[in-house]
């Protein structure tokens, strides 16, 4: 093979090697989030490695369920929370 072909293929493969480390690293927040918006209720959970990341991606998460479109989202994700739960 072609060192183009070799240099691609290890490249592709430390990708997914740190998109699986990072995936399974250490992430010692975890929160849910229940979020109510339009008469909707969601709850996510979302682990990080601060207290703040993981709420924002709990309270992201949640209102993809429930609004539609870019003004929705961000009027759901200004809501506060209905409940968060530290686990």
């Amino acid at each position: 093979m072609k060192k183009t072909v070799w240099a691609g293929v290890a490249f592709a493969a430390l990708v997914v090697g740190y998109v699986v480390f990072s995936s399974f690293g250490s992430h010692p927040y975890k929160c849910e989030v229940c979020m109510v918006f339009h008469g909707a209720r969601d709850c996510r959970t979302a682990s990080a490695d601060s207290r703040e990341h993981a709420l924002r991606t709990a309270i992201t998460n949640a209102c993809a369920q429930l609004a539609s479109g870019v003004t929705e989202s961000g009027q759901c994700e200004g809501t506060a929370p209905e409940s968060v739960t530290w686990k």
